[in-house]
């Protein structure tokens, strides 16, 4: 078959919800790809960082083939030798109290909003279903109705209300903002650290340890979405670490399977998720013995294997090739990590165009709001590869 015919089964049975390059992509390898014609491409995008590790690591499909082999699946009707197991080493490695296992990220999303909603009933004493939680213009937590209840992007709501009520939406970054819109029936701030699908936007410096304050002040849980920014990606295994704080509730997902399947999780205080009895959440895969093997094999990797250290490393020559880049048409690089952006005037055309010429180049990565290129290799990713993106990248750009 030849990629276009891959495309044109996608075209004629697929549901059209994504804008995918059009690559056909058929066997990867640590940063590289190879499509179906065998042409090489380093992946600067990751799976949106869910292959923080590489594609298919040895040791993470050992594991994966170790305990398919074994037991993948015991529902959680029953208890399995795994899953203990990774609760403990989440714990230690994050500092949390308690872990609930899920398997998307808007699961795990959904799972700390119904938590902190129970929290603020039974423990904050908020009216039963005046629970309000706070969010951040040009958020991106997933696609369940309840998570696009609350997102700014038009293209993300339109046609599917009526939506789900209790979310007051507030400036990112701005804690003067936060700390208006707080009323006694707040009882939590959901907020990324980074807005990675807004196009890499960090808050002000000091802006997560003036919303901790505020949050330890009015009795308030602080819910960070770390599913795209954990696990590394920003040169630290947690991005609050950056500004010195711990969140009550933090979300992890992507890189916690290397992306080999699909996994995520819910780190909380006690308090939160001490609320939850039998019954009240779960999920048939959540917490699996197949998932949690996998899960504990990723974050060895990524601790043993110094990964998290080589994204601050390499990041920092990344960032500082991006940015001798001489081009009137670049308005603004910025990242932390290899959680970076390029960000092009809207005279240049959109970044879409770039991005294919890049694919052409042998690099992929992925436009973000219309003007805005994003790179996120995989952590494995040595300077002599930097220095082969940015090479081709200065050229595209220059171009």
């Amino acid at each position: 078959m030849k990629p276009q015919d891959y495309i044109d089964l996608e075209n004629r049975y697929g549901a059209q919800n994504y804008k995918p390059l059009d690559v056909v992509l058929s066997k990867g390898e640590g940063v590289w790809v190879w499509d179906v014609e065998d042409n090489r491409y380093m992946d600067c995008l990751s799976a949106y960082s869910a292959v923080n590790q590489g594609h298919c690591h040895p040791r993470i499909v050992a594991a994966l083939q170790e305990q398919a082999e074994r037991l993948p699946l015991t529902s959680r009707a029953f208890r399995n030798d795994q899953l203990g197991l990774l609760y403990e080493e989440l714990c230690r490695l994050t500092n949390s109290h308690k872990v609930l296992p899920m398997n998307s990220g808007a699961e795990a999303v959904e799972t700390a909003i119904k938590a902190v909603r129970k929290w603020g009933y039974m423990e904050k004493g908020v009216p039963e279903n005046q629970a309000e939680i706070i969010v951040c213009a040009n958020n991106f937590h997933g696609r369940t109705i309840s998570i696009v209840s609350f997102s700014t992007d038009s293209g993300a709501r339109a046609g599917f209300g009526p939506f789900t009520p209790g979310f007051r939406v507030i400036p990112f970054g701005d804690a003067q903002a936060f700390e208006q819109a707080i009323t006694p029936h707040t009882v939590a701030l959901l907020v990324e650290p980074i807005q990675g699908e807004a196009g890499v936007i960090i808050p002000p410096e000091g802006y997560l340890r003036r919303v901790r304050e505020l949050c330890d002040t009015h009795g308030i849980q602080l819910i960070l979405d770390e599913i795209q920014t954990g696990l590394g990606r920003t040169g630290k295994l947690l991005a609050e670490e950056h500004e010195g704080i711990e969140a009550d509730i933090t979300l992890i997902g992507k890189a916690l399977s290397g992306g080999l399947y699909p996994v995520s999780a819910v780190l909380s205080n006690t308090e939160v998720l001490g609320i939850l009895r039998p019954g009240e959440h779960g999920s048939t895969f959540g917490g699996n013995p197949l998932a949690c093997a996998v899960a504990r094999a990723a974050l060895n990797v990524l601790v043993e294997e110094g990964l998290i250290a080589n994204a601050e490393l390499m990041g920092q020559r990344f960032m500082k090739g991006l940015r001798a880049i001489a081009n009137p048409a670049v308005r603004d690089v910025r990242g932390r990590g290899l959680l970076l952006a390029v960000e092009l005037d809207p005279s240049a055309g959109g970044a879409r165009p770039y991005c294919e010429r890049l694919k052409e180049a042998g690099l992929l990565c992925k436009e973000t709001h219309e003007n805005t290129i994003r790179f996120a290799p995989p952590l494995v990713i040595t300077a002599e590869q930097v220095d082969w993106a940015l090479e081709r990248i200065s050229s595209v750009l220059s171009a």
